[in-house]
């Protein structure tokens, strides 16, 4: 049943819901922000804010103009953030590391007034600075980020401005595996309402937690899990710079003790197979959530196993911002996505649009109060993806009577083998039940005859003997324990799998590879 929606005034601005409410309240001298052994106070945060506010608007940034930010996760990460949003602006946010050919699309594509970088140094090679001097007066001006400073904390300063809850916040980019990556226009509305719903409704967030994330900030799962849902409440984020990778992630876990460990089934995998992490590694975690994909059973028993820490999946999108199926502490399905969130609707329904029977696979359909206003410059995805206060998702699922939803994966992810449609997911969390399986992916090989056939690229584990009887013996694992069309007819071993800008498994890279058949 959906719920009423979360009232705002007609004058809203997420900058005072996040920040500018915590000093209201008193919480000016909690640690907003940890980076190693730095503390950082929410009036610290406040302060820096408004002096990046102060830059942006001395560079001529207007309300409604777009700002980039393209720095690593820090202080200064989320006091730009604030700042800009302060301002009226509009957030984009950007890897800081990626390479030049995606720079300048970015850059081009949004049309930014200013971008946001870390230490402009002539000598250091950047792409982000070399892309903006290619483009001349087409690209953004770029900004020192490391250059701005605290304005004095004055209780008369000018307020934040007057944006609407409806006005555009934040620019998220969609994950989609194929084509350039499309930003999402997303409200200052959109970000309150999933903190009230799934922020403090499901992850139940207090004063006294402190967050980390596997995901850096501007992938938006983070924003709001590690940045936006712990500021709502006055808790503290922890935020490391460098690339996280397992052994970052343990240091990190011991040296801030958080309670709540953003995650994704990547990192999971890499966690449960750690040999340096246990129990007391994890000791201080209360909870852990999983998203950006699908997380197999297999993994998720696994981390129970090992960890014993309640892991959260569930499922969200750029296009309603956060995530709206989710499963909840102490109420956990593995190998489901959880229940809508309260605040959601959620339906499964045919090519039609017409509502299927519990248990049928369908295509995802999803209502809520964070529904983003489309795509910038994308009229017909628009069209095509948001319909009458809907988002029509490329996502397939299924959904039982108690309302528990299966993820069956993307509608163009899935196949059609034998006449009978084939989920790559099922697939993967079977093979990743054996113990040579580190990481897996599925997708379909088209035959000299047209036929689509499953094709398995495979990560075995150190040590694994690579080869023809290694992949015969996972196609026999797969053929005895799934209905016989379902096994892989080809099984590629691979020392890593391609991923998007989000890093999400790039599947059509895999498609678009050659590779001999292993059987």
């Amino acid at each position: 049943m959906r719920q009423p929606p979360f009232q705002l005034p007609d004058t809203f601005n997420v900058y005072d819901y996040f920040l500018g409410d915590r000093l209201r309240e008193g919480a000016g001298s909690r640690t907003a922000v940890r980076v190693g052994d730095r503390r950082i106070s929410y009036e610290e945060i406040e302060a820096l804010s408004r002096g990046f506010e102060a830059h942006l608007r001395d560079a001529g940034v207007a309300p409604g103009d777009r700002v980039i930010i393209a720095l690593p996760d820090g202080e200064r990460y989320v006091a730009a953030l604030f700042g800009i949003l302060r301002a009226g602006a509009v957030v984009v946010m950007l890897n800081p590391g990626l390479p030049e050919e995606e720079v300048h699309y970015f850059y081009e594509y949004t049309g930014a007034r200013v971008a946001l970088v870390e230490a402009l140094d002539p000598e250091a090679p950047s792409s982000l600075r070399t892309t903006a001097e290619s483009m001349g007066d087409r690209g953004p001006v770029l900004m020192d980020a490391s250059e701005v400073l605290p304005a004095a904390l004055d209780r008369a300063s000018t307020p934040p401005h007057p944006t609407g809850p409806d006005d555009p916040a934040v620019w998220l980019f969609s994950g989609g595996t194929t084509g350039r990556p499309k930003a999402v226009v997303q409200t200052h509305r959109s970000f309150a309402h999933t903190t009230e719903r799934y922020g403090k409704g499901v992850l139940g967030l207090s004063p006294d937690d402190i967050t980390l994330s596997v995901p850096k900030l501007y992938f938006g799962y983070a924003t709001g899990t590690n940045l936006f849902f712990p500021f709502s409440v006055g808790a503290s984020v922890a935020l490391f710079p460098e690339r996280c990778t397992v052994e970052a992630l343990a240091q990190n876990l011991v040296r801030h003790r958080p309670t709540l460990l953003v995650n994704v089934p990547t990192m999971v995998n890499h966690m449960v197979r750690h040999p340096g992490l246990g129990r007391s590694e994890v000791s201080s975690l209360r909870l852990a959530t999983s998203a950006g994909e699908a997380l197999p059973p297999e993994l998720h028993r696994r981390w129970d196993e090992r960890f014993g820490v309640d892991l959260l999946d569930g499922l969200g999108t750029a296009e309603m911002w956060h995530i709206f199926i989710s499963n909840r502490p102490g109420d956990i399905r593995p190998g489901t996505l959880g229940r809508p969130v309260p605040g959601f609707d959620v339906r499964v329904r045919d090519d039609e649009g017409r509502d299927l029977p519990p248990d049928e696979v369908g295509t995802l359909w999803v209502r809520g109060d964070s529904l983003g206003l489309g795509y910038h410059e994308r009229p017909e995805e628009t069209a095509r993806s948001f319909r009458d206060g809907w988002y029509v998702s490329g996502d397939m699922i299924s959904m039982d009577r108690d309302g528990w939803v299966t993820y069956c994966g993307r509608s163009d992810d899935m196949l059609k083998v034998s006449g009978k449609w084939l989920s790559p997911k099922e697939l993967e969390s079977c093979l990743l039940a054996h113990p040579v399986v580190r990481e897996v992916a599925v997708v379909g090989t088209r035959t000299p005859d047209g036929l689509v056939k499953p094709h398995a690229w495979i990560i075995p584990r150190e040590g694994a003997e690579r080869g023809p009887a290694l992949a015969a013996e996972l196609q026999e694992w797969a053929r005895t324990r799934l209905q016989p069309y379902k096994y892989p007819r080809n099984v590629t071993f691979v020392d890593d799998l391609p991923r998007t800008h989000l890093g999400k498994v790039d599947r059509g890279a895999l498609a678009g590879r050659r590779s001999e058949p292993s059987a």
